[in-house]
């Protein structure tokens, strides 16, 4: 732990960075409504697309980030990539275009990776195992808290300013977030310890990850998971306002989801000491995988309106709910035997979690005609493979301790 800083201190700062992502994304989404009708009123779903590119950059600069930390430091990407985000943020204020807006977000996405992937090295860096996965629970209940209360926040300032006023709000975001880590933390990557950046450490990490069964196991448990997510993310708020008619509610429901799902990382912290990270990550995939099952059944009986809005409502309150109980363990798990490449780990980890669930919630949320079934079977099908993956996470840690 850093000398001058407390543990609460810590914790808070690392939150705000990983929160730089759940702003970026979730403040966006009671604005899509307004930026589809003014910028493609012919084709309202390409609004999604605005979400889909930030999460795409997300995750390519996610590759480099990381081994740049390991080469330069963890405080100058940061610094590098806030520039960047902040940069992104001023273009997309500014642009006349779906075309130009998604090319700003994306290269908001790019810059936004640095805070992102740096936070969980910057961990790594302190605290490995189960207490790095405990100080990740805490981390992440800023990351369930902060997307709820996002929604609320676009909202107001879409009232107040009009929507491009939210590119000005993730300014001020970043500027006060490197602020504090610029004022209150040391380069905690020492010079003797960095490595030097080569193209090639990228494909040497990749191929090291790649031969441990535990790290590539995880990896595609944390890809899935983030599908499950990412499609969600695309789709709740037209879900809300086309096929349940309540648009104009949706940042209250969203922020009471939120409120309620911020407990998971909480319980996950309580009991991943006694317990373990897989067995939890197995009991979450579990429940997630009968319940994507109930409601594809539920949309197949023929039951509508007010009576599956509820349903989708808890159910949508549990995808949110698992997100503190897997990703902070399964990127633990990952993350664990990778202390000596931790940037270039996390960077590899994120990158591929990160792109695979853009493009694929972009291609769901591309099929979107008014009805949540796609959003059902998206969740089906990635929880269906998610969970014998872990299960085999299950059988290799027993095997191990014969």
């Amino acid at each position: 732990m850093p000398a001058r800083m407390s543990r609460i201190e810590f914790v808070a700062l690392m939150a705000m960075m990983v929160a730089t992502v759940a702003f970026s994304i979730d403040s966006m989404l009671p604005a899509l409504p307004q930026i589809g009708s003014e910028l493609v009123p012919d084709n309202p779903n390409s609004a999604q697309l605005i979400l889909s590119a930030f999460i795409i950059g997300m995750g390519t600069g996610t590759l480099f980030v990381g081994p740049l930390s390991d080469a330069f430091g963890r405080r100058p990407v940061i610094f590098a990539g806030a520039a960047l985000y902040i940069f992104g943020s001023a273009l997309a204020w500014a642009a006349p275009s779906m075309e130009l807006m998604v090319a700003a977000r994306l290269c908001q996405g790019i810059g936004a990776a640095a805070p992102r992937v740096v936070s969980l090295a910057i961990i790594r860096d302190f605290h490995s195992g189960r207490e790095m996965a405990r100080l990740l629970s805490f981390v992440m209940i800023v990351f369930t808290v902060f997307p709820a209360i996002a929604p609320l926040i676009g909202s107001g300032i879409i009232a107040l300013a009009g929507w491009r006023a939210i590119f000005a709000a993730y300014v001020i975001f970043s500027v006060l977030s490197v602020a504090w880590l610029a004022l209150r933390l040391p380069e905690p990557l020492p010079s003797g310890e960095r490595r030097p950046f080569r193209a090639r450490q990228i494909v040497e990490a990749m191929r090291e990850m790649a031969a441990i069964p535990m790290v590539r196991l995880s990896i595609i448990a944390q890809s899935l998971v983030f599908g499950t997510l990412f499609t969600s993310i695309s789709l709740i708020q037209p879900v809300f306002e086309q096929a349940f008619g309540r648009g104009d509610s949706f940042p209250f429901w969203f922020f009471v989801i939120g409120v309620v799902c911020a407990t998971s990382s909480m319980v996950n912290a309580r009991f991943v000491m006694k317990y373990g990270m897989r067995a939890i990550v197995t009991a979450t995939l579990s429940v997630s995988a009968v319940l994507a099952v109930l409601m594809v059944l539920v949309r197949l009986s023929g039951i509508a309106g007010d009576a599956e809005f509820w349903v989708f409502l808890v159910w949508q309150g549990t995808v949110f709910y698992q997100m503190g109980l897997t990703v902070g363990n399964l990127n633990a798990l990952a993350m664990e035997p990778l202390g000596h490449i931790a940037g270039t780990a996390a960077s590899v980890i994120g990158a591929i979690s990160t792109v695979f669930a853009g493009v694929v919630a972009a291609l769901i949320a591309q099929t979107f005609d008014g009805s949540p079934l796609p959003l059902y079977l998206g969740a089906l099908v990635f929880t269906s493979i998610a969970l014998p993956t872990v299960l085999k996470m299950r059988k290799l840690e027993r095997v191990s301790e014969i």
